[in-house]
């Protein structure tokens, strides 16, 4: 079943369910992927998973800059909100890879580059998060590659 298929059997049974955070989190993810559907002209065909995913990662992305944004100005509460979406948007996002297995992908672009300074990082990361995909955020790419190479 497709990822939107997903979302819409999943929609229906929290509002069945009376959960109105999980409706209201998931008619939020339907007018996402609606909207991109009909700026790219698929609204007939719908878009594909890999499309789909990438929406849901910055979604999810979003929550979690929002959050943070939250704790700082000292808003616990709505900062928990935002994680509450977050969760319900990682729930169709592929599992992340651990560090150990990305930690990997990093030492083994490093050396096919020949990379040995922070201006090589770029190159680095680009090698990284194209073998990676969506199972690894750029965020924790770009620290560990920093890491790597400070």
């Amino acid at each position: 079943m497709s990822i939107s298929k997903d979302i819409d059997a999943d929609l229906k049974a929290a509002m069945l369910a009376g959960d109105k955070t999980l409706a209201t989190t998931l008619r939020g993810l339907k007018s996402t992927i609606l909207y991109e559907e009909v700026a790219k002209g698929l609204r007939d065909t719908g878009l594909e998973d890999d499309a789909i995913i990438a929406l849901l990662s910055k979604e999810a992305k979003k929550r979690q800059e929002s959050a943070d944004l939250y704790k700082k100005g000292g808003s616990e509460e709505k900062a928990e909100a935002e994680l509450v979406e977050k969760k319900v948007i990682e729930k169709y996002l592929p599992a992340q890879m651990s560090d150990e297995e990305l930690m990997l992908i990093v030492d083994e672009a490093i050396s096919s580059t020949g990379a040995s300074s922070m201006q090589q990082m770029g190159q680095v990361i680009g090698i990284v998060k194209s073998k990676a995909g969506v199972s690894a955020d750029g965020s924790r790419i770009a620290q560990l590659v920093k890491e790597k190479l400070s």
